[in-house]
């Protein structure tokens, strides 16, 4: 088996830059050099599947991070990043990170829409995106539009968090029922948030999407199949225990449940839960 490149040398490069340039993004940087990391190693059996030079659109992309170091990887990379509510604290440490991969020559091409906006069809070989869908304004137009830019016979991979769950990972807090009942339980610490930048915008823009709407809308599509994968809980206790960048963004009392569920090896029967109970959803959507 090929060993998967490394992102380190590019995250080194990169926070040289940041040193140099904008000291006080160092610390938002290194929350999503991690994120990128895992995003990665959560690619490698996708990416592992195609072509050299295989055409790839990344959904959401972000700081750059991981459609720069593909491109590295020599993958046609096609960035899709429009710069939205509860994200504009991004867009310094984007301009980095692009001038950067710019100058080697490792820069995505970017397209700055919102993914209901996409107008491409049987253009890309992979398509991906991580912890975005949840974020989008309509998630089944964005599936349709996705599903429609990818050849036939390929696949659309995205992770984001699962709402039938009740909890909500970006304010660390139970959810219940709906949207609304959650804020109205939850305000306070619902817009009293700091480790999100953006809280009310941030809120603004979770769609509540769950498993079951994801089946429904893809049913909706010609010629487009869905799976999902039930390793996601637990790929996600073990992150909680092993990752300190990711536990510390969690609540104590989820840090607490993940470190005994680990200890006890429970976190090896989420193998068996099924998918709609699962706290994030890998989906892959292919067209037949």
């Amino acid at each position: 088996m090929a060993a998967v490149p490394s992102i380190e040398p590019l995250l080194a490069q990169v926070r040289d830059v940041v040193r140099r340039d904008a000291p006080h993004l160092e610390r938002l940087l290194e929350i999503f050099a991690q994120e990128a990391r895992v995003g990665r190693e959560w690619l490698t059996p996708s990416l592992n599947r195609l072509a050299p030079g295989a055409a790839i659109l990344e959904v959401g992309a972000g700081l750059m991070l991981l459609s720069c170091q593909l491109a590295r990887e020599g993958f046609r990379v096609t960035a899709l990043e429009p710069v939205g509510e509860g994200f504009s604290s991004f867009s310094e440490l984007q301009k980095l990170i692009l001038a950067h991969a710019q100058q080697r020559g490792i820069a995505p091409n970017v397209l700055p829409i919102p993914v209901e906006q996409l107008e491409a069809n049987s253009k890309f070989d992979f398509a991906y995106s991580i912890n975005v869908m949840e974020h989008v304004g309509n998630f089944a137009v964005a599936l349709d539009r996705v599903g429609r830019a990818i050849r036939p016979g390929c696949e659309y991979r995205f992770m984001c968090a699962n709402y039938l769950f009740p909890y909500e990972p970006h304010f660390n807090i139970p959810t219940l029922f709906s949207k609304s009942l959650t804020e109205k339980l939850f305000r306070r610490r619902i817009y009293a948030n700091t480790r999100v930048g953006d809280a009310a915008g941030v809120w603004k823009s979770l769609n509540w999407i769950t498993v079951p709407k994801v089946v429904r809308a893809v049913q909706n599509l010609a010629g487009v199949s869905v799976s999902f994968d039930r390793s996601m809980l637990e790929a996600v206790l073990l992150r909680a225990v092993g990752d300190r960048e990711f536990s510390e963004r969690r609540s104590p009392w989820v840090r607490r449940l993940a470190k005994g569920a680990v200890g006890l090896g429970l976190h090896r029967l989420g193998r068996w839960i099924p998918p709609f109970l699962q706290p994030v959803m890998d989906c892959s959507m292919k067209r037949r």
